[in-house]
């Protein structure tokens, strides 16, 4: 569950840095992608760290 909603903030919160940015389409899909892939990341590990009993 972490990962998919670190992934679904991770696209908004890149899309609303390249609108910020002044970038096009091709970059708002850029930034939603990479900041949805490291968002993902830290979610599965977050996920990981709760399954186990040390968070």
């Amino acid at each position: 569950m972490l990962v998919i909603a670190g992934v679904v903030l991770g696209v908004a919160w890149g899309v609303w840095v390249a609108r910020a940015r002044q970038g096009s389409r091709l970059d708002m899909a850029q930034y939603g992608a990479g900041f949805g892939i490291a968002f993902g990341i830290l979610g599965l590990f977050a996920t990981l760290l709760l399954g186990s009993g040390l968070g």
